[in-house]
Parts: C-alpha cells; structure tokens; sequence
C-alpha cells in the first residue's frame, strides 16, 4: 500500500491498487478536496495522489500499512488548526488517521481552504 512500493501513473490507478476499505477512505478525502477545488488538476507527486491549483501543490493523501494520511505541505495549517486536529497524528505537514476512519469532509474542508489561504496569501 506504500507508495514507496510501486509507482503509479494517475490517481485512478493509485486508487484501483488499494483494498476496498483504502480505497474508501481515500475516495471520501478525495471527494471533500473536490468539494472546495474542483477544478484542481488532480496528479501523482512524490509518489502520491494530490492536488494542484494553478500549478501548486495544494495537498496531498495517501495509504501506509497502518493507516492514511492527509499532507497539506504545510505545518502552517496544521498549527493554526491544531484544535480541530485533536486525536490525529500529527506529525510537521502530516496528518494520520486510521484506515475506515476519515476526518469527517467539513474537517478536510477546512483544510483545504487554510492552505488555499496560505497558497492566495
């Protein structure tokens, strides 16, 4: 499920590869990212399904053994959302949650727009 472990050409095959319950938890983080951007240019980088918008990096998300996360790229937006992401691992610009258990879509919601603020800013 690590990225490190095959390199993939477009989010769909990144998506297709995973076990349902993955696969699941990522469609519903790719669904709330695509419910604020949509029309960010959606891509594989470092070696993981993200999104783009006006050529930047907007976030990224992907699968590990244990878990999935969610890297805004930024520790600035983890910090300034630290209250929100109680009982997440955090770690700087990642955010870990369990597999079958995605933050909830107003949550990735928010996110995206404080890194859309950040990228405008």
């Amino acid at each position: 499920m690590s990225p490190k472990m095959k390199k993939y050409g477009t989010v769909e095959e990144y998506l297709a590869d995973q076990p349902d319950d993955v696969r699941e938890t990522l469609e519903h983080v790719r669904r709330s990212v695509l419910a604020v951007v949509p029309k960010a240019t959606e891509k594989i980088g470092y070696g993981m399904p993200g999104f783009y918008v006006d050529g930047r990096p907007l976030v990224y998300y992907s699968a590990f053994k244990e878990h999935c996360s969610l890297f805004p790229a930024s520790g600035g937006v983890i910090e300034r959302l630290a209250d929100d992401l109680k009982g997440y691992g955090l770690a700087k610009g990642t955010i870990r949650f369990p597999i079958g258990e995605p933050p909830p879509a107003t949550l990735i919601k928010k996110i995206v727009k404080a890194k859309l603020e950040e990228l405008r800013g």
